[in-house]
């Protein structure tokens, strides 16, 4: 056999004992140290695991640790978890987790216990089970539970065996059938609708927790009808949910569901409770921009999706919605053009006599979705639009419709007193009639008031079972004619303009045919169908209408506010001008006057220049029968309280708001070096709050730059005062001491920096550079020749005299009595100074042992200099360390905290130093009871 043979027989074998069964001899720490094969040993691993060739723990960990060495995500290095059992908890807490777990196996037992005896969600399921979709067919549950009972108890039809099958004709049986078809059969009906489903729930016996579920379990419901087309099923539903339990959710599907159905009203309506409930709710707002936009409200429908992208930038239905409003904002060029936008409120007219529409023009917009109709009187609805030349809106059902009058646009004025139909369940009482400023009739009769809904018969926006009464009086005009009037309200509420008009118009004619003499019941007439004309955009024939009601009853409120808006709209202003100023002379509080005054006012000046009144109709004088000023009541403590409040709020924001904007400002100035510029913004801001201590920071340091070092260290003490610790305040005062060479504040301001924080590079620098200068500064102070010493006498009483006798209290040295036992700093200043000019280190020790060492910081803090230190310790060594060494270590021990002393021991000479050191040597070498040589040695630091 060669050798090539034989080689390849041995690799064979070895491949074969790799890959196949591990041998003996490689289950050895030495072999599995040496092998890199992860493969091979994932199956030493095995086999060790395994146990076929003996337990060992410690060869199996240590080939673990080789092969997790070699590839740490090997698969055989998982390990399986066991499940916890209750021997891998403590007694406590396996206990605590059965006690859980009963808890909770217990109140889920008693919830399905007590929901299962409430029998009401079967009921209420048996009796509002809505029909098998598509049919109107559907068998009770008890009925078709029945029905198969029945079925179950008859015997089933046995199979025909094959006898039978044999005498089966099958030609004659399919004759049989083809005679049959159309005769027994009836055609198939198409059914559409579906029984009405109530839409209340009556949940008074149901807990809290039922009625969520109950809520809950509804609303889902009305979500597969929503998914199922079937809206009008899903608004049902979510009703049926929201009178169980009012919640976002519902209010938001049914508002959807409503848009689907093009109920515009009614979603608006949900899309409010929402906004109520939840304030922001970005789905409300949404869907309330979809109804603005179908409801031609544009710039409504713009400022809601708005909001909604504020909230979510990357919202694509908002988007889309507000790209497809603002197409149509723009496709108006005629609305776009006039630049002006009118508000018109329509408002029903319950006089004692008279049922007319009113209309106001308000400051504010109301939202479309107010509900239509109110329980005491005829209401407004305020509707947005531009009033051009023909401009013609489109409106519909609710268009225009009114809301409750006790929204009323003027404070104080067109109040309502009451007054309804006796057909009413809810009776009125008769109204102040102000809509004719001439009218002398007075509250005289009880009259109907106008209410809006659908029809005659069916209750609009009052309480339910009210009822509309078409035939109620109108002052005196005949009955045939009073239900023209009144229909024509009706149809005005619900928006029907066109169909309102032609009301009024046959009324009118009536009138003229009956030959009746009622001015002021034509007059409203004709009010009232001039309202249909501005309604309509047709200007010209409201401005007719109201010129005729004019000519009837002159100085009629509206009329001319009515006649005021057509002329605006027709872009006559001046006539518009004195027709508004005329409502202003009749009542002074329609804000709605002013402010189209005051709007008229800048377009004419634009147009005539400042000669524009000259150029203005004469303005009639109203007399004052016609004048319906009225006073507003004084508003009351509560009242005023809350806009004292207000105020106060709105004038701390716009304060703050005016803080931040020239703090910021002046921060921007220092960064461009424009100091002088930052300097008065943050001047007004110390104006706003005086009492910030960053702006006199901040302030200082422009000062600093401009060198106006006074100013600067004014701030920083200010700043101080507001903050004690203010590291900034204390840099830059001594940045401003050392400019005006007080080089010893500036030190101590410096050292204070340093002692909060000794990382200050800035402080370190500047002291050493004032250390030189304040040493520069004391030398060139003191005097070439030695001072002469000063006689120095003491006063007592109103005797003078040349010199002291020597007595108890006092020491005399040469030509100067000392006294040993002063009161006050003055007193010590002036016994040391003596001392100290005259030499006199006896009685400057008798001064110190008469002075009590808590007191000698006090006394030192107005006049410590290095003169003064070192002619202290150098008494302290000589005189008084032999006689009372306890006294010379209080005296140092309190010495080190007087003012100034950490820079007064910067600038001591050597020979200085070196009196204090040999002071604490000998200090050291003393014994005493009081102190210990280590407590000397930590008071040296202090000094040394």
């Amino acid at each position: 056999m060669s050798a090539e043979a034989v080689f390849s027989l041995q690799h064979q074998s070895t491949s074969v004992d790799h890959w196949g069964k591990v041998p003996v001899e490689h289950l050895d720490y030495d072999y599995i140290e040496k092998c890199k094969d992860v493969k091979y040993l994932e199956k030493i691993l095995k086999v060790l695991r395994s146990g076929e060739e003996g337990v060992y723990p410690h060869l199996i960990k240590f080939c673990e640790s080789h092969l997790e060495k070699l590839n740490p995500k090997s698969p055989a290095l998982r390990k399986e978890n066991l499940v916890a059992t209750a021997a891998s908890f403590s007694k406590d807490e396996w206990s605590q987790i059965m006690d859980e777990l009963k808890t909770w196996q217990e109140e889920t037992k008693k919830t399905e216990t007590s929901l299962k005896q409430q029998s009401m969600f079967d009921e209420l399921a048996a009796e509002n089970m809505p029909p098998i979709r598509g049919s109107n067919g559907s068998i009770p549950l008890s009925q078709r539970s029945n029905a198969k009972g029945k079925g179950n108890s008859s015997k089933c039809t046995l199979p025909r065996d094959y006898q039978e099958w044999d005498k089966f004709h099958v030609e004659r049986e399919c004759e049989l059938i083809d005679e049959n078809v159309g005769k027994h059969y009836p055609p198939a009906t198409t059914i559409t609708g579906h029984p009405k489903i109530k839409t209340k729930v009556d949940v008074s016996l149901l807990t809290q927790q039922e009625k969520l579920f109950l809520a809950n379990r509804e609303k889902d419901k009305g979500n597969e009808a929503f998914r199922a087309n079937d809206y009008e099923e899903a608004v049902a539903y979510y009703s049926r949910s929201l009178s169980i339990a009012p919640t976002v959710a519902a209010y938001n599907n049914r508002a959807q569901a409503e848009i689907n159905l093009k109920h515009w009203h009614k979603a608006m309506t949900d899309c409010q409770s929402v906004l109520e409930l939840e304030p922001g709710n970005v789905k409300a707002l949404l869907r309330r921009a979809t109804v603005h936009k179908h409801m031609s409200n544009f710039q409504l429908a713009v400022e809601d999706l708005r909001v909604v992208l504020m909230e979510e930038p990357h919202n694509a239905a908002a988007k889309q919605l507000l790209s497809e409003t603002e197409k149509l904002m723009e496709s108006q060029p005629e609305q776009k053009s006039k630049g002006k936008k009118i508000l018109i409120q329509e408002v029903e007219d319950e006089d004692d006599n008279s049922n007319e529409t009113k209309v106001e023009e308000r400051t504010c917009l109301v939202e479309p979705s107010q509900p239509v109709g109110g329980e005491e009187n005829s209401a407004a609805l305020v509707e947005r639009g531009d009033m051009g030349n023909a401009q013609k809106k489109p409106h519909g059902r609710g268009d225009g419709g009114p809301h409750s009058e006790s929204n009323n646009s003027y404070p104080g004025h067109w109040r309502s007193k009451g007054g309804s139909s006796d057909k009413y369940k809810v009776t009125q009482e008769s109204k102040e009639k102000v809509s004719n400023g001439t009218s002398k009739r007075g509250s005289t009769a009880s009259v109907q008031a106008d209410q809006s809904g659908s029809g005659k018969g069916t209750p609009v926006g009052g309480t339910a079972g009210e009822t509309i009464n078409l035939d109620a009086p109108c002052g005196a005009l005949p009955p045939p004619l009073a239900r023209l009037k009144n229909e024509g309200n009706l149809l005005f509420k619900n928006g029907q303009f066109g169909d309102a008009l032609e009301k009024y118009s046959q009324a009118i004619q009536g009138y003229t045919e009956s030959g009746i003499d009622s001015p002021e019941d034509l007059c409203i007439l004709y009010s009232n169908r001039a309202a249909c004309y501005l309604k309509d955009g047709n200007s010209q024939d409201c401005i007719q209408d109201c010129t005729r009601a004019l000519e009837l009853q002159p100085f009629s409120l509206k009329p001319l506010l009515r006649r005021a808006m057509a002329y605006e709209s027709l872009e006559r202003y001046r006539k518009a001008y004195v027709d508004y100023k005329t409502v202003l002379q009749i009542d002074i509080s329609v804000q709605a006057a002013h402010d189209s005054v005051n709007r008229i006012t800048r377009l004419l000046i634009d147009q005539d220049g400042p000669e524009w009144r000259e150029k203005l109709p004469d303005i009639p004088l109203v007399p004052l029968s016609a004048q319906q000023h009225r006073r507003e009541e004084p508003p009351s403590a509560e009242v005023l309280q809350a806009r004292a409040e207000k105020a106060a709020r709105d004038a701390e924001r716009k304060a703050e708001v005016r803080f931040t904007a020239f703090k910021q400002e002046g921060n921007d100035f220092v960064k461009k070096g424009q100091y002088q510029d930052a300097l008065g913004k943050y001047t007004e801001c110390l104006k706003l709050k005086p009492e910030e201590c960053a702006i006199y920071t901040n302030r200082a340091l422009c000062y600093l730059k401009l060198e106006r070092f006074t100013e600067a260290k004014q701030d920083c003490d200010a700043a101080l005062k507001l903050e004690p610790t203010n590291k900034k305040a204390f840099y830059r005062r001594a940045l401003a001491n050392k400019g005006l060479k007080d080089y010893l504040a500036c030190s101590s301001d410096l050292q204070e920096v340093l002692q909060q924080d000794p990382n200050v590079q800035e402080a370190e620098k500047e002291l050493e550079e004032v250390t030189v200068l304040l040493r520069q500064s004391l030398a060139k102070s003191s005097p070439a020749k030695p001072r002469k010493t000063v006689p120095i006498t003491e006063v007592e009483g109103d005797e003078e005299t040349t010199a002291v006798p020597n007595s108890e209290g006092t020491c005399k040295g040469e030509d100067i009595a000392i006294n040993l036992k002063p009161t006050n700093v003055y007193e010590f200043g002036q016994a040391l100074n003596a001392a100290r000019c005259s030499g006199n280190m006896a009685a400057c020790a008798d001064l110190l042992a008469s002075t009590a060492p808590e007191m000698l910081p006090q006394y030192l803090s107005t006049q410590l200099d290095g003169h003064t230190i070192s002619f202290i310790m150098q008494v302290l060594d000589s005189h008084l360390l032999e006689k009372d060494p306890n006294l010379v270590y209080q005296h140092l021990n309190h010495l080190h905290t007087a003012d100034r002393f950490s820079t007064v021991l910067m600038l001591l000479e050597k020979d200085e130093r070196r009196h204090m050191t040999h002071l604490f040597e000998h200090l050291s070498a003393t014994e005493s009871t009081e102190f210990t040589k280590n407590d000397v040695q930590n008071l040296a630091n202090k000094y040394i």
